[in-house]
């Protein structure tokens, strides 16, 4: 009780529960129009899905002084691609956010003469580079993950065999060739890496989380922008996904990826 008491208290924590009711509404309407649902019940839920989402760009304002917090504070770390992913990632989220502002001036009517649809557009681009700087920050960690993890199974491998491998046996074990033809030595290859990448995400469940959220963001812009029409219904899946996991990291927040 304590944990959700502090969850609820945070404009954060509203927003994301916003969100998941905004792409549940999504889901649902979707899910109604193909089953033949009432018009009027299908009007309800779009009703309520507009109301929601005015309601988090409400809940947004001033995020993007947020970002540039965030973005002044990643600049100092000392990892040069993590340093530029994470930076840059802040920026398009700070210019996403002030493109949001304006889209919900226009909409509660402050600013009439607002183009919606060309500020729309602005707000899911920045909103797509910034998904994509974040997974390229999730493949880089990923990557150094999987090179520390091969070299302390490497070290394992030496330290237990102490030298009583055959020679064909240790050199594709430590990445050599195989005498055997090169197709099978790299579906090996493959489904080591597989294997490897699977067993960094079980152990990493903060960089799991990230990943799985930021790919089911990803379809969002893709579609609004029309550079992947995924439908209505994957879009609210998606965000529904996401902010489920949204809300798990800020009710654990051992389940954040940091920095």
């Amino acid at each position: 009780m304590d944990s959700w008491v502090r969850f609820s208290a945070q404009s954060q924590a509203r927003e994301r529960l916003c969100r998941a009711a905004q792409y549940a509404c999504s889901l649902l309407g979707h899910a109604l129009q193909k089953h033949g649902a009432s018009p009027e019940l299908q009007k309800q839920i779009r009703q309520l899905e507009g109301h929601l989402s005015l309601g988090r760009k409400l809940l947004r304002l001033g995020n993007s002084a947020d970002a540039l917090e965030s973005a002044k504070r990643a600049v100092h770390l000392s990892d040069v691609v993590l340093r530029f992913c994470i930076t840059v990632s802040h920026l398009n989220r700070a210019l996403y956010f002030a493109c949001d502002n304006v889209l919900w001036a226009g909409k509660a009517g402050l600013a009439p003469f607002v183009d919606q649809e060309k500020w729309a557009q602005r707000s899911f681009r920045y909103y797509l580079f910034s998904l994509i700087m974040n997974l390229s920050r999730d493949a880089y960690e990923i990557r150094l993950l999987m090179e520390q993890e091969s070299s302390t199974c490497g070290r394992r491998l030496k330290g237990s065999a102490g030298g009583t491998l055959g020679g064909g046996e240790a050199g594709v074990a430590m990445g050599g060739s195989a005498p055997g033809g090169s197709l099978p030595y790299l579906a090996l290859q493959l489904r080591l890496q597989v294997l490897l990448l699977a067993r960094v995400l079980r152990g990493h469940p903060p960089l799991l989380l990230d990943v799985v959220r930021n790919t089911c963001d990803l379809f969002i812009p893709l579609d609004k922008l029309g550079l992947w029409r995924c439908g209505p219904g994957v879009v609210g899946l998606c965000g529904l996904v996401s902010s489920i996991l949204s809300i798990l990291t800020l009710l654990c927040p051992w389940l954040r990826l940091k920095p």
